[in-house]
């Protein structure tokens, strides 16, 4: 059977016996599919760095229709991200990166929007040294493509309009909150972290300076967006409590 080619980046890997991985990996032409790395955790292996957590590699496998798994073959990287992979602050930004798609990717779905997305916020990470604007336009962003995004506009309980005033939102319900309508243990959400919001909706991440003043902006759109994506997947990020210790 003849190898499969894609251009990829490596989600996460697991050891597989004594001497193989298990890769997750999400193919520009393939979509998010599992595959076995066979003799990647050998000191001498053809692999090297490539399956580095959000490495970028053009990948060879091959698939058998009666195998969940594919079989690996080989792993040739497209580009280096050295820097966020071994510094630990900026690995945990690539550590959330890499649960939110493992969680919100379905298997064998193709999806170009989000794997420009997670290449871009790797890129940015990378080549900023700092995870917190990047990760909130990624988070932003999965919430958007996922059909998750709340009216910006409108109090999802009483439908007051929510101009300029602050607003809460929490894991439990979907939507934004006023005032009058929160309950205890919401998160708030500024007008100034919606306002940033719509400049992400309209504005290519590499394209926006970050300054002082966007950073707490920026933890609250992202805080938010990751409570809508842990809603709608029904399942807590194992990898946020990393943020604030980063």
């Amino acid at each position: 059977m003849p190898a499969r080619e894609t251009e990829a980046l490596i989600l996460k890997t697991f050891p597989l016996g004594e001497a193989d991985r298990l890769v997750s990996f999400f193919g520009r032409s393939s979509g998010r599919v599992r595959g076995v790395a066979a003799g990647a955790r050998r000191l001498k292996n053809r692999y090297g760095s490539t399956l580095e957590i959000l490495s970028h590699v053009q990948l060879w496998y091959v698939e058998k229709e009666t195998r969940e798994l594919v079989r690996i073959q080989q792993a040739e990287p497209l580009e280096s991200f050295h820097k966020a992979q071994s510094d630990y602050g900026l690995s945990t930004g690539l550590a959330v990166v890499s649960e939110v798609s493992e969680l919100v990717l379905p298997e064998h779905e193709v999806s170009e929007p989000m794997f420009r997305l997670i290449l871009l916020t790797v890129r940015e990470i990378e080549r900023t040294g700092d995870w917190t604007l990047p990760l909130s336009y990624f988070a932003f962003w999965t919430v958007r493509l996922g059909g998750w995004l709340p009216r910006f506009d409108r109090c999802a309980d009483c439908d007051a309009a929510l101009g300029s005033q602050t607003v809460f939102c929490d894991a439990h319900q979907p939507g934004l909150f006023c005032e009058k309508c929160r309950r205890t243990g919401m998160r708030p959400l500024r007008h100034e972290s919606r306002m940033l919001a719509e400049r992400f909706a309209g504005e290519r991440l590499d394209r926006i300076a970050p300054d002082k003043l966007m950073q707490a902006s920026a933890k609250e759109l992202r805080e938010a967006s990751l409570t809508w994506i842990e809603h709608n997947v029904e399942k807590r990020l194992a990898t946020r409590g990393l943020l604030e210790t980063s």
